[in-house]
């Protein structure tokens, strides 16, 4: 079975950074991308950044220029770095596997932005 062991999420003040992590584990064949998704409550679940396995990095219009997604060597894990961070980021963060067969989702981590 898949696992996604996600971690990083807290609470900060505005303008301060956090980094998740999130590895993957278990048998996954043909990983197209791995990623982090955020929702607020009653917000639509969006990507905030993804990562191709030849290292291509796509990020949101919203959070481009503030956070840096990048990928462990020979593993299955990825980080977001995020600065700068502001009220409006605080939502529940996602990891996220696309392969052949569709998507799997982490249980998510939690990301605080307050004052």
């Amino acid at each position: 079975q898949t696992q996604f062991a996600e971690s990083g999420g807290g609470l900060v003040q505005p303008g301060e950074s956090l980094r998740l992590s999130c590895v993957v584990s278990g048998r996954i064949f043909s990983i197209y991308n791995l990623a982090w998704y955020r929702q607020a409550p009653g917000e639509q679940r969006e990507m905030v950044a993804s990562i191709g396995r030849d290292g291509t990095a796509d990020y949101a219009d919203s959070v481009k220029g503030r956070v840096t997604i990048s990928r462990d060597d020979g593993k299955n894990t990825i980080h977001l770095h995020m600065t700068s961070l502001r009220p409006v980021d605080t939502a529940a963060y996602y990891c996220n596997v696309k392969n052949y067969r569709g998507l799997y989702w982490g249980q998510g981590t939690q990301v605080t932005v307050s004052s």
